[in-house]
C-alpha cells in the first residue's frame, strides 16, 4: 500500500469516526480513484498524450433517520465534509436506512495496466494498416488504459474494495470522394490486450461495402443490427427490467413475470465478473452475482436497489449503483449479456452468414439518434447502413430512416447470430429481426 492509499484509508476512517462523534447513528463513505491514460491521434497522425488522475469521497450519513449526503474531490478536511452532510441531513424527511451487513472483503485487482508506448504502437500499426488499403483515408483513433479503484466502508462493519483495469481503443476513417462523405468508426474493449489487427479489419470490411452507394428500399423489410447497432435495443430491455420503472408502473413488463416478453431464442443475463469489466460488490455493498433476467424469452426477474427492493418485497439484487458520486444508489445493470435461448440451435451464425441468410434486407451498423426509451418507439436515421439482396450486399445506402418499436422487434426476432461483442458493459452478438419500417428517398 503506497502513502496514497494509506493516507485514502485513513480520510475514510476518519470521515467514519468523525460522523459518529457528531450524532450519526449510521455513517457510509464511498471513495473513487480513477487514473486514465488516453493516446489521441487526428488526421493519420499521433497528436496528444494524457494522463488524467481524479479522485473523490462521499460521505452518506443518517441522524435521526434523515440523510444527508456530502461529496468532495480531491483533498478535503474532514470535519468539513462532516459538518455539510449533518447540514444537509436537517432538511431531509426520515427514511429507512439501508446498510449492508458486516463484511471485510478486499477483492483481487483485474486487468493489467500497459504502457503508453505500447498504447501509441498499437495506434500507429492500426492507422498504418488501414491507409495500406485505402491511402485517401484520413483516420481518428484514441488507445486508453483505465484504472478504477473503488472502498466501501460503513459504520455496521463493512469494508470492500477492489481495483478494475481496462484497455479500449476507438477507431474512426474518413473518406471524402467529390461530394460524398463516409465516416466509418469501430471500438474495442478488453483486459490485458488490445488487437489492432482485428479493429482495423472491421473498418477494411464496412469501408469495402460501402464501395459503391445503392438506391436504398421503401416499406417493411428484415433488419440486421450488427452487435455495434444492437446495443440500442438493449438500453430499452435494461429500462424496462428496472424495478424502480416498475413501481411506478411505467415498464410495460410491471405485470409479466414468468410469462414471455421476447422471442424464444433470447436470453439475457447479469455477470458481473465476465469480459473486459469486473464488479464484485455494488455500491451499497451488496455481493454481485449472475442473475438471469429473461430466460429463452420468460421473464424471470427485475434488478434493485436495496430500497427498490424492499418496496417490491424481493430484496436487493446486488444492482444498486450511483450515477455520479453526489447521487444516492439508485437500480442498475453491469455486464448485461444477451445470448441465445435453449431453444435455439446450438450453432451460431457468423456475421457473413446472417447476411448470406437475407433474401432482401438492410443492415444497420451506424445510426444517429438517441435510443428508444422505455416506450419502445423509435425511428433513427442510417448514419451507416447497406442494402442486402439474395444474399449479397450490393453497397451503401443513404438518406434512410428505420423506425418501430423495440418490444415488437425482438418477438419476431429472425435469427440470432454468434458474433457477439462487447460495446461498453453489453455483450451482444448480430441479429435480425421483423416488424420495423424503412423509409427511403431515392
Amino acid at each position: 500500500m503506497d502513502s496514497q492509499d494509506l493516507q485514502n484509508q485513513t480520510l475514510a476512517e476518519q470521515l467514519l469516526e468523525l460522523a459518529m462523534k457528531s450524532g450519526a447513528e449510521a455513517v457510509e463513505v464511498f471513495q473513487s480513484q480513477s487514473l486514465s491514460r488516453p493516446v489521441f491521434f487526428e488526421a493519420n497522425r499521433l497528436k496528444q498524450l494524457e494522463s488524467a488522475q481524479a479522485e473523490g469521497v462521499a460521505l452518506r450519513l443518517w441522524r435521526q433517520g434523515c440523510p444527508g449526503l456530502a461529496v468532495a474531490y480531491g483533498p478535503v478536511e474532514p470535519q468539513d465534509l462532516v459538518t455539510r452532510a449533518l447540514a444537509l441531513s436537517e432538511l431531509n424527511e426520515p427514511e429507512t436506512i439501508e446498510l449492508a451487513e458486516a463484511s471485510q472483503v478486499h477483492y483481487p485487482d483485474m486487468g493489467e495496466a500497459v504502457s503508453v508506448e505500447q498504447l501509441v504502437d498499437w495506434g500507429k500499426q492500426a492507422i498504418a494498416l488501414v491507409r495500406d488499403a485505402y491511402p485517401d483515408v484520413l483516420c481518428e483513433a484514441e488507445w486508453e488504459c483505465d484504472a478504477e479503484t473503488t472502498r466501501l466502508i460503513t459504520s455496521k462493519g463493512l469494508d470492500c474494495g477492489y481495483t478494475d483495469t481496462t484497455l479500449s481503443a476507438s477507431l474512426s476513417a474518413e473518406w471524402v470522394r467529390g461530394d460524398d462523405f463516409l465516416s466509418i468508426y469501430d471500438g474495442q474493449i478488453q483486459r490485458d490486450r488490445l488487437e489492432p489487427e482485428a479493429l482495423v479489419e472491421q473498418i477494411l470490411q464496412r469501408l469495402r461495402w460501402a464501395t459503391d452507394n445503392i438506391q436504398t428500399v421503401s416499406g417493411r423489410i428484415p433488419i440486421l443490427f450488427t452487435s455495434k447497432a444492437a446495443d440500442m435495443l438493449w438500453g430499452t430491455v435494461q429500462e424496462a427490467l428496472n424495478g424502480k420503472h416498475v413501481i411506478e408502473e411505467a415498464s410495460p413488463w410491471s405485470n409479466r413475470l414468468n410469462e414471455i416478453v421476447t422471442s424464444e431464442a433470447l436470453t439475457l443475463s447479469q455477470h458481473p465478473n465476465r469480459g473486459p469489466f469486473s464488479c464484485p460488490f455494488d455500491d451499497e455493498g451488496t455481493p454481485t452475482r449472475p442473475i438471469t433476467f429473461i430466460d429463452s424469452g420468460v421473464l424471470k426477474l427485475f434488478y434493485v436497489d436495496r430500497t427498490t427492493g424492499r418496496a417490491l418485497g424481493s430484496g436487493t439484487t446486488g444492482n444498486g449503483f450511483r450515477p455520479g458520486l453526489g447521487s444516492y444508489p439508485t437500480p442498475g445493470l453491469f455486464n448485461l449479456i444477451v445470448e441465445a435461448g435453449a431453444k435455439r440451435s446450438p450453432v451460431a451464425k457468423s456475421l457473413d452468414q446472417l447476411i448470406a441468410s437475407l433474401d432482401d434486407g438492410i443492415i444497420v451498423d451506424q445510426m444517429l439518434g438517441g435510443g428508444a426509451g422505455i416506450s419502445g418507439e423509435f425511428s433513427i436515421n442510417v448514419d451507416l447502413g447497406y442494402r442486402v439482396k439474395n444474399g449479397r450486399i450490393l453497397g451503401r445506402v443513404k438518406d434512410t430512416m428505420v423506425s418501430g418499436n423495440v418490444y415488437t422487434a425482438l418477438k419476431q426476432l429472425v435469427e440470432l447470430g454468434g458474433d457477439g461483442d462487447w460495446n461498453g458493459s453489453c455483450y451482444t452478438p448480430s441479429l435480425i429481426v421483423d416488424g420495423l419500417s424503412v423509409t427511403g428517398q431515392g
